[in-house]
């Protein structure tokens, strides 16, 4: 399954060891879900969850980020054609158009509006794991 994550769902995955947003950084921890990068999204990730405001645990952050980059794949982007409401979700899509990607999860679905979406579908922490347990 190709998948790209969008930082929100990093997040609320290391914010609270329950929900869907962990469950999802539990499978990318572990090394079952690996995720369609870039660079710009590996650069993103390091910076929020870097933010002190957070209170991350940077080993635990690091090492959940070594494991993104060893089992990811990375591609190769081409620019979106029309702007998202939020320019720093661009590099999200972007990936998963040009990865040919199945799902795009993110906690910010209206940040990604269906005529930009160009056959991804974009889905939220929930949605995705009922299509894991689905299948």
């Amino acid at each position: 399954m190709r998948v790209v994550l969008d930082t929100n769902v990093l997040v609320s995955g290391l914010w609270s060891s329950f929900g869907p947003p962990a469950t999802i950084v539990g499978l990318v921890a572990a090394g079952t879900l690996p995720l369609l990068l870039e660079e710009r999204i590996l650069g993103e990730y390091r910076e929020v969850l870097a933010r002190r405001r957070f209170g991350f645990d940077p080993p635990r952050v690091e090492s959940l980020l070594l494991q993104v980059e060893a089992t990811g794949e990375f591609v190769s982007a081409e620019p979106l054609l029309a702007p998202l409401p939020d320019p720093k979700d661009e590099v999200f899509l972007a990936v998963a158009i040009s990865a040919r990607a199945d799902y795009l999860v993110t906690g910010s679905l209206r940040h990604f509006p269906p005529r930009a979406r160009h056959g991804v579908a974009v889905v939220s922490p929930r949605e995705f794991l009922e299509v894991l347990r689905g299948r």
